[in-house]
């Protein structure tokens, strides 16, 4: 065997080179579907070049190890807006917004107008926010503290997660309340400084994706909590309040239904029973054929 693959770069591969079948088989309801192959396929060469040269020095090791991995998750995650509608192009809006209903009798995101104040926007946009950081923070103080296996194992688990996240976006689209009943909100979600410009720079950044379902802020957020629970303690308890504001944060600030959180829950689960499993697997798989 000439490269000597990680489960997360075989996970990678797996799931870029369906990304990229998917655009083949979709291409002509695709508008940007050449764009999206050269895209996809060169994080399929990219991956491979950073197999085969991630020995030769510390900086080409730190970029397969955390760099590539963080850069490929935000490119899929933004090609994903050129994917998704044109596939499946109805949104389960309505479905979501009834099963809320059922639920507690009225939309969520209105009732919870009751307790908003802008200090509390702004606290909870914040905590919404530290999800692009969790991830990345905890993957350098594993590297930081020489638990390379630890960060293989957690580097699988959230890539799983995220990938898992994908998929329920491309089957179940949505694209959240703050589109679908800003007619019925009768208070702007307003803050004293912070909230609005980061409403904005997410908006910008993220545009309408359709990633309502399920709740990828919840399920990462929970994956990378778990991990730091059995990994390192300490940050552990730094994240655990941090991890709940973001929680809440997803419905107050209005861009999850409350079934989108559940189901975060158990992306975190299918998570950890699937991708665990596998890891376990193939942990034994390579001790056996050592």
């Amino acid at each position: 065997m000439i490269f000597k693959i990680r489960p997360a770069d075989t996970l990678t591969v797996v799931f870029v080179g369906i990304l990229l079948l998917l655009t083949i088989a979709f291409n002509s309801a695709i508008p940007n579907r050449l764009l999206l192959i050269s895209i996809y396929s060169s994080l399929l060469i990219t991956q491979f070049i950073l197999i085969k040269a991630k020995d030769k020095n510390r900086f080409l090791r730190f970029t397969y190890d955390l760099i590539f991995p963080v850069i490929t998750v935000l490119i899929i995650f933004d090609s994903l807006g050129w994917i998704v509608h044109y596939i499946n192009p109805v949104d389960i809006d309505p479905l979501l917004i009834k099963l809320d209903y059922m639920i507690f009798g009225n939309h969520p995101t209105v009732m919870l107008e009751a307790i908003m104040n802008p200090l509390l926007t702004d606290i909870l946009q914040i905590a919404y926010s530290t999800y692009y950081f969790l991830p990345v923070i905890f993957g350098i103080v594993l590297i930081k503290n020489d638990q390379r296996e630890e960060f293989n194992r957690s580097l699988f688990l959230i890539l799983f997660c995220f990938y898992l996240s994908y998929i329920g976006y491309i089957i179940w689209p949505a694209i959240g309340p703050r589109f679908t009943l800003d007619h019925l909100q009768t208070q702007k979600l307003r803050g004293f400084l912070i909230a609005e410009p980061i409403q904005n720079l997410l908006n910008r950044l993220e545009g309408v994706k359709r990633d309502a379902f399920p709740s990828g802020h919840t399920g990462i957020a929970l994956t990378v909590l778990f991990l730091a629970y059995r990994y390192n303690r300490r940050l552990f308890l730094i994240y655990l309040p941090v991890v709940t504001l973001l929680i809440i944060s997803t419905v107050y600030c209005r861009y999850h239904y409350v079934v989108d959180v559940i189901a975060g829950f158990g992306l975190t689960a299918i998570t950890f029973l699937i991708g665990e499993r596998y890891y376990n697997w193939w942990e034994k798989r390579n001790i056996n054929a050592s």
